[in-house]
């Protein structure tokens, strides 16, 4: 079932690959510059303040590359294709991040410990937005996957574990 959240992400992915279409090739290298930024920051620092803050920095200086090393972003038709690849790149790491950023309880039953996501604690109203999410459905196999996949998407939960 498709739900407001899940509408609102969809508008976030499309805004940003718009954003990268527009940039050209200044577009993909600060999409994919972003991906790589956070994953960095998600793999290198412990705390959520210290991994934004060294992530603003590692921005910052990419921006300054990218600008330098990009002067005309926009010469071929191409490029427009180039920066919306780089848009969506960013874009699906932001939806997914968001969409799985929830908190989740924790169950204890006589075969152990179990995650249920989103908590039940929510509001009911962006409970059941996020419960119902086709976009979060389809990430559930994020909570199995590789570590890589998991630093970038959910670090509070590599980390808690």
């Amino acid at each position: 079932m498709i739900t407001w959240f899940d509408a609102l992400l969809v508008t976030l992915w499309a805004v940003l690959t718009a954003l990268g279409a527009r940039r050209g090739l200044a577009g993909l290298a600060w999409g994919l510059g972003g991906v790589a930024v956070c994953l960095l920051a998600n793999a290198l620092v412990g705390g959520a303040l210290a991994a934004g803050l060294m992530a603003l920095l590692l921005s910052v200086g990419g921006a300054f590359v990218i600008s330098r090393l990009i002067p005309n972003p926009l010469e071929q038709p191409w490029h427009l294709l180039a920066g919306a690849v780089g848009g969506f790149a960013l874009g699906g790491v932001l939806i997914s991040t968001l969409a799985l950023g929830f908190p989740l309880d924790v169950r204890v039953t006589a075969a152990g410990r179990s995650g249920v996501y989103p908590s039940a604690s929510l509001p009911p109203a962006i409970y059941h937005a996020v419960h119902d999410s086709a976009v979060q459905s389809g990430l559930r196999q994020v909570w199995g996957a590789g570590p890589a996949l998991k630093i970038l998407l959910i670090p509070d939960q590599v980390r808690a574990q």
